[in-house]
């Protein structure tokens, strides 16, 4: 008999100052069993951190050709792909190409050897000219 997902439920209250963004959100995921926990929180992480309309949670790790995060507008057009862990260059590729130069691709990682919780986010935003540029902020472990 084959694993199934976990289900977790998780509320949270999402506040944005940047953005001004104020949400109470209640979120149900599903945990693959290949899944850490530790990744599931990234996918939540990220999903928070994108928070916008037309945002969803994919199957995960479960959809091989699904980003783990996906936001979309109203007419049905991919505009952030949200990777987490550490895709190829294919699938930031095909994230980046779907999104178009509007759309933003962003992927996060452990750094090798990395303790606790030290993350490594990479983002690409566009510029007001339309352009591309990329920027990385990384996380020190507290403590």
């Amino acid at each position: 008999m084959a694993l199934t997902a976990t289900i977790y439920t998780v509320q949270t209250e999402l506040a944005d100052i940047d953005r001004g963004v104020y949400e109470t959100l209640g979120l149900r995921l599903a945990r693959q069993p290949s899944e850490t926990l530790e990744n599931m929180l990234t996918r939540f992480l990220a999903y928070c951190l994108e928070y916008t309309e037309g945002i969803e949670f994919t199957e995960g790790v479960a959809a091989g050709d699904q980003p783990a995060v996906l936001v979309r507008d109203l007419t049905g057009r991919v505009t952030s792909w949200v990777e987490v862990g550490m895709p190829d260059a294919q699938r930031l590729h095909r994230g980046s190409k779907l999104a178009g130069a509007s759309g933003s691709v962003h992927a996060s990682k452990r750094r090798p050897g990395a303790r606790g919780t030290d993350i490594f986010m990479a983002r690409r935003c566009p510029l007001p000219s339309g352009a591309a540029r990329t920027t990385a902020t990384e996380s020190q472990p507290h403590g």
